[in-house]
């Protein structure tokens, strides 16, 4: 029992923070110590629907329980502005903090950065919580980076599956908040991943 116990975790934690290099070589990174950062959500799928059919359903069922309140639009308001307000700040702040000496930062519009970090979403699960049961929201994303006068040489692309995202304390009630943390991981599983290979 404990042998498979002991399986089972390690299929969970190879399968949370898997990584699957796409295109260049992680090594190719090795000295850049600045990246100005892109977050790329063109064609995402929400669990298991587009984001458009996604929003559409969630702003229908909030018409429809609430109508003439505008609960559907708000809902619509706040998912896209959860993108600039909450996940970017989050992939900053986690990415930039797992190098103590800032000898590796990462930022949007960085003026003084020569190459760029590409953040494409392809895949968001929104997870729960409603107290007596949750789940953690995962985000599936592909990283590019390339040279940002020559954006047509990528210097390494790699993908990163079911980044966990959800807080200690069972605050996470607030979807926007659990995705964030999503990135928050995201953000440390590329940078730890940099730290070992890119030498």
């Amino acid at each position: 029992m404990k042998k498979i116990l002991i399986l089972a975790i390690f299929m969970v934690t190879t399968f949370s923070f898997a990584q699957k290099a796409k295109e260049g070589n992680i090594k190719a990174l090795k000295g850049i110590s600045e990246y100005t950062l892109i977050f790329d959500y063109e064609n995402l799928k929400v669990h298991k629907d587009s984001e458009e059919d996604y929003i559409a359903e969630k702003m229908a069922k909030r018409e429809e329980k609430h109508p003439g309140e505008g609960r559907g639009e708000k809902f619509q308001k706040s998912w896209l502005a959860d993108r600039e307000n909450l996940y970017e700040p989050k992939y900053i702040e986690s990415f930039n903090k797992r190098f103590d000496d800032q000898e590796v930062k990462v930022g949007k519009d960085l003026e003084t950065a020569k190459h760029t970090m590409k953040v494409k979403t392809t895949w968001i699960y929104p997870g729960y919580n409603i107290g007596i049961t949750k789940q953690p929201s995962k985000v599936n994303a592909t990283i590019i980076v390339y040279e940002t006068a020559n954006p047509d040489t990528i210097l390494y692309s790699g993908e990163f599956k079911n980044q966990p995202g959800s807080t200690f304390g069972g605050g996470d009630y607030n979807t926007g908040i659990r995705i964030a943390e999503s990135y928050a991981k995201l953000a440390k599983s590329v940078a730890k991943y940099m730290i070992k290979k890119a030498k």
